[in-house]
């Protein structure tokens, strides 16, 4: 039996950004996820329209 775990729209986004750190600086796995929480966080409060 496969078990599937439930990620949201946002840990996707969150994982997503902290691989492109971590693959593109010498940042930890932890740095890069705190990091990417900030950079998404930025990036949300950017109004759509000028993204």
């Amino acid at each position: 039996m496969t078990t599937s775990t439930y990620l949201s729209m946002y840990e996707r986004r969150v994982k997503l950004v902290q691989e492109v750190l971590a693959a593109h600086t010498e940042l930890s796995a932890k740095d890069a996820q705190g990091l990417a929480v900030h950079v998404l966080g930025a990036l949300d409060h950017i109004p759509e329209h000028i993204r």
